[in-house]
């Protein structure tokens, strides 16, 4: 355990090779992108996001967008592949943005950026879908929330969850809504244009065929202001990709080297 912007974070290390760092998915927990990261090749620093997996808490007052990216720049070792997935990836790319030094190459996987889709028909239905979550939580129907959320996002049933599983995801639920500013709104205008535009470093978009429809415009916004990006399609993938399609994910990373 260390003890990373005054929270107790657990951190590992995978493999040897050059530097790669991997940032989960909100929720998550980073031994779960392991499978992935052994097919990869890299000395790979893996980290459990503040809150998540063995981590200590959060706080409960930190941005924790900007926590959450802190802690993943402490944790590079000199110019990094960063490799994100989900609400991880958005503090991937923030990281590019601001600290560029530190990153070698960025992965993007399924980069929850909402933002960046705002205006489209599939972010306008997506936020309509959304609204039972965030009605739930505005009651404190933690659980209830938690399985609309894992519903929408998840890769397995939540009655094919251990009831450890569904605790673990209940327990956590209010990091999601700690997350949520900064990827709807983005105050810190990571995704603009001008700030996109500057990121010459090359960024590999990677989404699920199957996934929500929001993540294709996103995907396809970022693409377009990323002036060195490529994006690739996992056939049949949902959202948790990483997981599910590993070989396909870890081959697209490879190809992209």
């Amino acid at each position: 355990m260390q003890n990373i912007m005054g929270h107790d974070i657990h951190a590992d290390t995978v493999g040897e090779g050059s530097p790669a760092l991997v940032l989960h998915c909100a929720l998550g927990r980073s031994e779960a992108m392991v499978p992935l990261v052994q097919q990869l090749g890299y000395r790979t620093n893996l980290f459990d996001l503040p809150g998540h997996g063995q981590s200590g808490k959060w706080d409960g007052a930190s941005d924790y967008q900007r926590l959450t990216t802190d802690v993943a720049g402490q944790l590079c070792d000199g110019p990094t592949h960063v490799i994100g997935h989900s609400f991880g990836a958005t503090a991937a790319l923030r990281l590019a943005v601001e600290r560029p030094e530190l990153v070698s190459r960025l992965t993007l996987i399924e980069p929850v950026y909402f933002v960046a889709a705002k205006g489209t028909n599939a972010h306008t239905e997506f936020a309509k879908g959304f609204r039972p979550f965030v009605a739930a939580m505005l009651r404190g129907e933690e659980d209830a929330a938690a399985k609309m959320f894992n519903e929408i996002w998840g890769g397995m049933p939540w009655d094919a969850m251990s009831d450890r599983r569904r605790q673990y995801l209940t327990d956590r639920i209010h990091l999601v809504v700690a997350g949520a500013a900064e990827i709807e709104e983005d105050a810190a205008g990571i995704t603009s244009e001008q700030r996109l535009g500057a990121v010459e470093l090359p960024v590999t978009l990677i989404r699920g065929g199957a996934s929500q429809a929001v993540m294709a415009d996103i995907h396809a916004t970022l693409a377009a202001r990323l002036p060195n990006a490529t994006d690739h399609v996992v056939p049949g993938a949902g959202h948790m990709l990483p997981m599910t399609h590993a070989d396909q994910v870890a081959e697209i990373i490879r190809s992209a080297a």
